[in-house]
């Protein structure tokens, strides 16, 4: 009986704090209870953390959109090195939240450590104009002896500033945007495609105004102080996360980490390897072995949570190779329009300015692709999986590195003329920049495709206390595809000796890697091709089944039900009173 009584007292906990789970939780930070309706008051928050998502997004872009321009003229790099520097600096930027979020999880807190980054985004952004600022333009003695920045010093200090960026970045969006401060656990697939849909169409808005607004600036107007508007609009950031910090310092739940899926993994291998030499064991998954009941230190919760994870894996290991596909329009891509005839009316096109054809077919795809959802959610009962735009979205992106290749070879075709970049003469080809455009078009495509239905399937087929993770495993794998992407860079040079990813694009043969990384795509879309059917119903088993599996849910759900089923017969006018009792 003190075991049944135990029990009794256990269910009774777990029900109430489920209970009180489905009233919803409170809003992270300080809670100014009763001064705000509640809807008004998520709104306010939706619109103060997606404001300073898109500053955040546009001191990013800011930085990146030029870099590569910035480093070949300004720094003297080579043009694999610059777009090394760019790859490494954006798959920084993608890892970072993650870092962040483990410390604001388990060594500082989140209020403080908020504070950290945001002061270490403004002082990398603070920083990039030093480097670029013409120093040789103001500071002139009597003598009339130029006093530059040496050019070790400058580097230095280019790279603690992007390190500094990087981190601030990560520290936004881990801890003042993550998904969760939308509010997105009540959604249904439906209403999450179309929210990442739209999330992503503003973010490629507002990028396609800082590549058109900001590389001007950088490259014709004030070339040295353009890097000031990132740093502008990293303060205008800071300044509304001060204002209302109370409200967007958004505070998940600590049910589940990444340290313990981590863990999980790690012991379910260990006792793998043992078992499997000394003994025989008939467990259906190996990730079983982690189980208390099997040997291992962690519950059936924890290790069903990192099972339904587990069969993502195979979604993020194909989205690398994709990734650093996408990673060549600030890499090679940027330096074939870099290369190209940029004037157009007796005007000189930016270099980043070309982006903008990539954000296009987005920007007009996601209307029609939110046309195309609403009637295929409502048109098919057993739901729909989104796993055929990234098959295409795959086949895009192969098809746009191809095109890629032939137009290198079509650019070397032409006389080389001058042009005058960043107050620097070049040698480039005179074919006009728009030849280009059909690789960019078919890159943006697939973007407009791969993106919103990777963060979907990513969300969506794990359970909710999982969701935060899954997330963070897609930015660890497309953070890995940047810094592949700048590992194939440095391994074509080096491996070729500087013929297939050259300085000088007409002394060498950068189609061949474009050609490269095409036919590894065309492997890559056919493997995840092969395996797209694990995600089209995936959601019911991950979801519906797992959230069904724990005894403390089950008995959760036979109490609603039993609540439901009195009732009915409370209202129900058929029954006498001696049937309803």
């Amino acid at each position: 009986m003190p075991d049944a009584d135990r029990r009794d007292v256990q269910e009774k906990g777990f029900l109430n704090h489920m209970a009180d789970k489905e009233q919803g939780p409170l809003p992270g930070g300080s809670n100014p209870a009763g001064k705000l309706p509640q809807a008004e008051k998520k709104l306010q928050e939706a619109v103060c953390v997606l404001l300073v998502e898109l500053c955040e997004r546009f001191t990013f872009f800011g930085i990146v959109c030029n870099m590569i321009l910035f480093c070949t003229v300004q720094l003297g790099y080579r043009s694999y090195q610059a777009a090394i520097v760019n790859m490494c600096f954006v798959g920084s930027s993608t890892l970072t939240p993650v870092l962040v979020g483990w410390l604001a999880e388990y060594l500082v807190g989140r209020i403080k450590l908020v504070c950290i980054c945001m002061f270490l985004h403004f002082l990398g952004t603070a920083l990039l104009p030093v480097v670029s600022f013409p120093f040789e333009d103001v500071y002139i003695d009597r003598r009339h002896i130029l006093h530059t920045l040496p050019k070790r010093e400058q580097k230095i200090v280019f790279y603690f500033a992007l390190l500094t960026a990087s981190l601030g970045i990560g520290g936004i969006r881990a801890i003042v945007c993550p998904l969760s401060a939308y509010s997105l656990e009540d959604c249904g697939p439906k209403e999450l495609l179309s929210f990442f849909n739209w999330f992503h169409w503003l973010v490629n808005l507002n990028s396609a105004v800082v590549f058109v607004c900001i590389s001007y600036i950088q490259q014709s107007v004030a070339r040295n102080l353009g890097f000031l508007i990132p740093f502008v609009s990293g303060l205008m950031g800071m300044i509304t996360v001060h204002m209302v910090r109370g409200e967007m310092i958004y505070k998940p739940k600590t049910d589940s980490s990444l340290l313990t899926t981590f863990g999980v993994i790690c012991s379910a291998l260990k006792a793998c390897c043992v078992r499997y030499r000394y003994f025989s064991t008939g467990l259906t998954n190996w990730l079983d072995h982690a189980k208390e009941n099997h040997g291992g230190q962690y519950s059936e919760t924890q290790v069903e949570g990192t099972k339904s994870l587990a069969r993502l894996f195979p979604l993020f290991t194909f989205q690398i190779l994709y990734r650093t596909c996408i990673m060549q329009i600030p890499s090679g891509y940027y330096l074939q329009t870099m290369n190209s005839n940029l004037h157009f009316s007796g005007f000189v096109l930016p270099v980043a300015a070309m982006n903008v054809i990539s954000i296009v077919p987005l920007l007009i795809l996601v209307p029609i692709l939110e046309c195309i959802n609403s009637w295929l959610f409502s048109s098919k009962d057993n739901g729909h999986s989104p796993t055929i735009y990234i098959v295409v979205g795959h086949l895009s992106a192969a098809l746009s590195v191809m095109v890629a290749g032939f137009s290198e070879m079509h650019r070397k075709r032409f006389p080389q003329v001058e042009q005058t970049l960043s107050e620097e003469v070049l040698l480039v080809s005179s074919m006009p920049c728009f030849h280009l455009a059909p690789q960019y078009i078919l890159l943006g495509v697939a973007e407009a495709l791969v993106t919103p239905s990777c963060s979907l399937l990513s969300f969506w087929l794990v359970p909710e206390r999982m969701r935060g993770i899954s997330m963070h495993f897609l930015a660890l794998f497309n953070g890995a595809g940047c810094f592949m992407g700048a590992f194939f860079v440095q391994t074509a040079h080096t491996g070729t000796q500087g013929n297939w990813f050259p300085h000088l694009l007409h002394e060498g043969k950068l189609e061949r890697f474009f050609f490269f990384l095409a036919s590894l795509m065309m492997v890559n879309t056919l493997g995840f091709w092969t395996i797209a059917h694990r995600y089209n119903n995936l959601h019911q088993d991950c979801t519906n089944e797992f959230r069904g599996c724990l005894p403390g849910e089950k008995l959760l759900k036979h109490e609603k039900a039993i609540k439901h089923y009195n009732a009915v017969l409370e209202s129900s006018p058929i029954l006498s009173p001696m049937e309803k009792t």
